[in-house]
């Protein structure tokens, strides 16, 4: 995979605050990855640092090749970048504003005014940007960062205000763009969304990289227990059945559904046991843990260490 984002031992500091520090990975073509973290955790900074916005303390980053806060960085106009906060001239119209930012990127206008439609604000495009509600400028700012195709996509909140319907077309269009080679990287607290959508996720606590990989290998380096739930018919609503091993943390939800905590190396044999012939068990649900809940164990690790 080519790398189009390096990060190489990243530390960034404003007066006294370490806003990242010894931060490393690399970001590779038609990758979609995740970065979660509290507020705070340098998620903004590290955006701004790819963006050559601000420049690092220490360490060295790449991207496309070349240094982006260097005065001439080519890659420039291949970059686009959603802020968590957008903020656009009120008094021109979301057409207006659209091609003003076609113009900068020097791509087609008529090829720019046609995001307007794909983020659906064609209805709007001839409204002033004051009369837009937030929702509304998010997606306008979405319009912007997808100008020109970009070959690294930094998201920051992107589908904060965006009902249901139009954070799938955003994350349909992101998965379109990741599967003809562009780099995704998008911050963001809906961990839900992201954790069937992103190949790999970056967790930050407090300016440090704390974990990176993919949803599978988190899993894999966590090791917390997968949920087997069972519906189980016959049982008394106090009753656990009687295949269901002592040393297992069993618990009964919802009436005939039974709840076991399978620890990775036992979650076959427990499958083995229920499913058993003379069993009554009509259903089988396997969980696996949660990016939230990836999320919250990488933290606590993260803060338990010395």
């Amino acid at each position: 995979m080519t790398s189009t984002v390096r990060v190489s031992d990243v530390t960034k500091v404003f007066g006294r605050v370490e806003a990242v520090r010894g931060a490393s990975f690399t970001l590779g073509q038609g990758e979609l990855v995740a970065l979660i973290g509290h507020n705070g955790a340098g998620k903004t900074t590290l955006m701004k640092l790819m963006l050559g916005l601000i420049r690092p303390t220490r360490g060295a980053i790449e991207v496309l090749g070349d240094n982006p806060a260097a005065g001439e960085f080519a890659g420039r106009r291949q970059l686009g970048y959603l802020p968590e906060n957008v903020s656009f001239d009120p008094a021109l119209t979301g057409r207006e504003t659209q091609a003003f930012y076609a113009r900068l990127k020097r791509e087609p206008v008529t090829k720019a005014l046609e995001l307007l439609d794909a983020v659906g604000l064609g209805a709007a495009a001839r409204r002033r940007v004051n009369t837009y509600s937030k929702g509304m400028r998010q997606r306008l700012g979405l319009a912007q960062a997808l100008l020109g195709e970009p070959r690294v996509l930094l998201l920051d909140e992107p589908t904060t205000g965006l009902d249901p319907e139009l954070r799938q077309t955003f994350y349909d269009i992101i998965a379109r763009l990741a599967a003809r080679g562009a780099t995704v990287l998008l911050s963001s607290h809906a961990l839900t969304e992201l954790e069937e959508r992103a190949g790999r996720v970056i967790i930050m606590n407090r300016g440090i990289k704390v974990a990176d990989g993919s949803i599978d290998e988190l899993r894999r380096l966590a090791r917390l227990p997968t949920r087997i739930r069972l519906k189980v018919a016959g049982l008394a609503p106090s009753e656990m059945p009687g295949w269901a091993p002592q040393d297992a943390t069993c618990r009964r939800l919802n009436g005939h559904i039974v709840e076991i905590d399978a620890a990775p190396e036992r979650k076959i044999e427990l499958l083995h046991r229920a499913t058993a012939a003379g069993n009554s068990v009509e259903d089988v649900d396997v969980v696996p843990p949660t990016l939230d809940e990836l999320y919250a164990h990488f933290l606590r690790q993260s803060e338990q260490a010395p």
